[in-house]
């Protein structure tokens, strides 16, 4: 991979905006935590359904009802796992998200059968896929906010931070190291990532939050390095997954949100595919 400092500056302009965005909404509270990932859900989701549309032209001929309805239920999860600290009024967003996930459950294939008079196999496939791609790992990812709730104080933004932080200390070292000295690629779907990169970004991600973990306090450390390791690998092979789906619909980038980083999609690949095994991980801890 050779190195270019005109992408590196774009790439670190854009992502310092981006890493104060995301700070501030992750560690301000639950609420700005809650929007902040439901902005990105919802923009994930957006690219994906485009993605599926230029794979598959038969996607794009989902209704109105369809296209926004799976993406309200995938919100309802999200709602759903704020569980009860987070209120409207006298209201839990928890029973919001429940009976408006009852009301879509049922909902949806009636209005689907409704306006199209048949049932598309197929579009329901890539809609439930996505479902389970995006929702439920940000479903996740909001449940390891909420259960950091211990005697009155707040310390759920702790695994959320690490897994984001393991994984952008990948990713950027990973472009470092293969700029670098990267000679062999790791696949062919996407052929700038480099086995040097790759392993360099894995190592030095699990040596640099493994001192976070110390800095914490000590008995931190292989908790720390080992959710590490796990979003960092996992993200790895997100990330592989989401330039096979670009390169199934014909695109660079699944967005230009980002200048030099691409889209939603782009940007947040790697957390798609960690955050179930980094949720897994810890609840099994």
């Amino acid at each position: 991979m050779a190195f270019n400092l005109q992408t590196l500056k774009t790439r670190a302009i854009t992502a310092l905006i981006f890493v104060g965005v995301m700070l501030l909404g992750m560690l301000w509270n639950q609420w700005s935590f809650f929007l902040l990932f439901s902005v990105i859900h919802f923009g994930c989701w957006r690219e994906y359904q485009q993605l599926v549309g230029r794979t598959d032209e038969a996607y794009q001929t989902i209704t109105p009802f369809h296209r926004y309805g799976i993406m309200l239920a995938g919100w309802c999860l999200m709602l759903y796992a704020t569980n009860e600290p987070m209120q409207l009024g006298e209201i839990p967003l928890h029973a919001i998200g429940f009976y408006m996930g009852l009301v879509a459950l049922f909902g949806l294939p009636l209005i689907e059968v409704l306006f199209t008079r048949q049932l598309n196999l197929k579009n329901i496939f890539y809609s439930a896929a996505g479902l389970v791609y995006i929702s439920l790992s940000f479903t996740l990812l909001i449940d390891l906010r909420m259960q950091g709730q211990i005697l009155g104080t707040d310390f759920g933004w702790i695994a959320p931070l690490v897994l984001i932080a393991s994984i952008w200390i990948n990713d950027t070292m990973a472009y470092l190291v293969g700029s670098w000295i990267g000679k062999h690629p790791l696949s062919k779907v996407s052929p700038k990532k480099t086995w040097e990169g790759t392993i360099g970004g894995i190592l030095l991600s699990v040596a640099l939050v493994s001192l976070m973990g110390y800095w914490l306090h000590s008995f931190m450390v292989p908790v720390f390095a080992l959710i590490a390791l796990i979003t960092s690998v996992a993200g790895t092979l997100g990330d592989l997954l989401e330039s096979k789906l670009k390169r199934m619909a014909g695109v660079k980038d699944s967005g230009q949100i980002m200048p030099g980083h691409g889209g939603f999609l782009d940007r947040f690949d790697s957390l798609l595919l960690a955050t179930p095994f980094t949720w897994l991980f810890l609840k099994l801890l």
